[in-house]
């Protein structure tokens, strides 16, 4: 003898009066609606469970049986973000991502960005027929060499990060200060203004920059090597900071910041899931990047 027990999206839970076990009946859960719940709706594996009346296990056997299918690439033209983002030290996705549509074209899962998997990303975009008009990266070493026929334009954002690293938010010396502050106005001004208070930076602290001291074991060093170094990665990567200015007609980005902001929306997505083995996680991010 069976004793209806309750209805959930119509479907009805019953309970066995003798053993107490409750089962369901009528209408079954339909496995795409479940994981569009699970991965769109924010619903945790204990949420499914209370809401259809079910093992958490049942939820996951049928959210493991749902396929997650990748669009086909079109032949189109495509200004290209790239960029990685990591979950812990050794597991990480390669994004590629279409300026011009806001479509994820490409991504790896790596345990390290190399300028080797980047290379590789790019050519299956070209061999799939895709017409790359212009590449944006953070610039990383030797990246910026990759395709050299086309234009390449360094993050600015990521530029400035790399300036903070090594001065910090908040540096002491007035030298570090107003160096910082001009690496601020990348995104605020044009290519000539931004080149000519570089130079004009330079020119008045070069006597400053080159100090030199004595360090432990008598080696002559210079004193102020983090700012040394922040000056020279703005001085290195000048040539790649304003290829947007230089190619107005391709409308080029000046960051990644399309793609970063995909990473930290798919990362709060996650976060409702703390917990997963790593092939359920991937399988999150498949569907979540589709791509």
């Amino acid at each position: 003898m069976t004793k209806k027990n309750g209805k959930v999206k119509g479907i009805q839970l019953y309970k066995c009066t003798f053993c107490g076990k409750q089962f369901l009946g009528g209408e079954r859960v339909d496995s795409h609606l479940l994981w569009q719940e699970y991965t769109e709706g924010k619903q945790t594996y204990q949420q499914l469970s209370e809401q259809y009346g079910c093992s958490i296990k049942t939820i996951q056997r049928r959210l493991d049986k749902v396929n997650v299918k990748t669009p086909a690439l079109e032949k189109a033209s495509v200004v290209v973000l790239m960029d990685t983002t990591y979950f812990g030290r050794t597991f990480g996705v390669m994004l590629f991502k279409d300026a011009y549509s806001g479509k994820n074209l490409y991504k790896q899962y790596v345990k390290n960005e190399t300028n080797s998997l980047y290379g590789a990303g790019l050519l299956f975009l070209k061999e799939s027929g895709l017409d790359i008009k212009a590449i944006v990266c953070d610039g990383r070493k030797g990246l910026l060499a990759l395709m050299p026929t086309v234009p390449k334009q360094m993050c600015q954002f990521h530029q400035v990060a790399i300036v903070t690293r090594y001065l910090t938010r908040k540096p002491k010396m007035q030298a570090a200060k107003e160096l910082r502050e001009h690496a601020l106005l990348l995104s605020k001004t044009d290519k000539e203004s931004f080149e000519g208070g570089l130079t004009a930076w330079h020119t008045k602290w070069e006597h400053f920059l080159n100090e030199r001291n004595k360090d432990k074991a008598g080696k002559n060093r210079y004193t102020h090597r983090k700012l040394r170094s922040a000056y020279r990665s703005l001085k290195t990567n000048l040539p790649w900071l304003f290829t947007f200015y230089d190619n107005m007609e391709l409308n080029i980005p000046n960051t990644t910041n399309a793609i970063d902001g995909h990473f930290a929306d798919m990362k709060n997505k996650l976060r409702n899931h703390n917990g997963l083995s790593l092939n359920r996680k991937m399988k999150f991010i498949d569907e979540f990047l589709k791509a």
